[in-house]
């Protein structure tokens, strides 16, 4: 395997489609010609280098969201390094994959769920690109993209995983798990399923105009249900395990998609957004955030 070091910036694409791997997804199987690339961002460093290979010919780039060997916790993961990093190779789509606990009965552990709407309950994460004289304001109403999260049910579906589209994903600070106070007041509000990491993660690929979508792994039923013993990170791990098989068989099967032209709102995610004047961006931000912005600066919104 290959190895270099680079300063991420406008290059030719290496990677088509990106996956972010969560708890217990470290490495993706199936990678053919992989090399690493550790990449320096304006942000900083990402979790780990990007693997870079193909799958069935489709270029993928991997990033083990946490480092291999788990070493980086929810709240200290560099969430903009690993999205400007998945940019900089050129990935235009990325399959986030997350262990997550269930808020209801029929969302049972062992299975999978794809939500689309996102509650960021976290406190100490920076959640934006835009900073430093330059202010963006993209629409989130609709924070996952449908055709992405379409390829990842059909290849769901056909891998056998009982799989369940849709649904409301709270992201906690952690690293602690929920109070059973807590719990309950998630379930009250309607909640599907809880996590620690996909905020500001999706806010971020929105801003880089990535078609974002995660597959949920469900382990537990954090620590509302009755009848099961609270959550415990053995519990967890002894569900996941059986769980990533699954889900590098469901991630193998969704990468066609990249083939696919993008026609959903996310490739222009940042056409009205920008409402700074392009005289008044200082030079440095717009040098910082050129990958981003470049092809947007002349159409520019002056809406004050």
């Amino acid at each position: 395997m290959g190895n270099e070091r680079v300063r991420a910036k406008q290059r030719q694409p290496q990677a088509d489609i990106g996956i972010i791997g969560g708890s217990g997804l470290y490495e993706m199987d199936g990678l053919e010609g992989t090399r690493e690339v550790r990449l320096m961002t304006p942000f900083g460093r990402p979790s780990d280098a990007l693997t870079l290979g193909t799958i069935d010919g489709i270029r993928v780039a991997f990033l083990a969201r946490h480092g291999r060997g788990h070493r980086i916790g929810p709240s200290d993961i560099n969430y903009r390094a690993n999205v400007y990093a998945m940019k900089a190779v050129g990935v235009t789509r990325v399959i986030s994959v997350s262990a997550v606990g269930s808020m209801k009965e029929a969302i049972k552990p062992g299975e999978v769920v794809l939500p689309d709407q996102f509650l960021d309950w976290t406190r100490r994460r920076v959640s934006t690109f835009f900073e430093r004289g330059v202010v963006a304001h993209v629409a989130f109403a609709d924070p996952v993209c449908h055709e992405l999260s379409a390829a990842l049910l059909n290849a769901a579906q056909a891998a056998g995983a009982s799989v369940h589209r849709g649904g409301v994903y709270l992201c906690m600070e952690g690293p602690q798990f929920s109070s059973r106070g807590e719990s309950q007041l998630y379930r009250r509000w309607g909640i599907d399923v809880i996590g620690m990491t996909n905020m500001p993660e999706a806010k971020l690929a929105r801003e880089a105009e990535l078609c974002y979508a995660t597959l949920a792994l469900v382990t537990d039923y954090d620590c509302w249900h009755e009848s099961e013993e609270s959550v415990t990170v053995e519990a967890i791990l002894a569900t996941l395990n059986k769980n990533v098989a699954l889900a590098k068989q469901v991630l193998r099967a969704a990468l066609p998609v990249a083939r696919q032209p993008r026609t959903c709102p996310c490739v222009n995610a940042l056409e009205y957004a920008i409402v700074t004047p392009p005289h008044a961006i200082p030079k440095a931000t717009k040098m910082r955030l050129k990958l981003l912005i470049a092809r947007h600066l002349k159409t520019v919104t002056r809406h004050a």
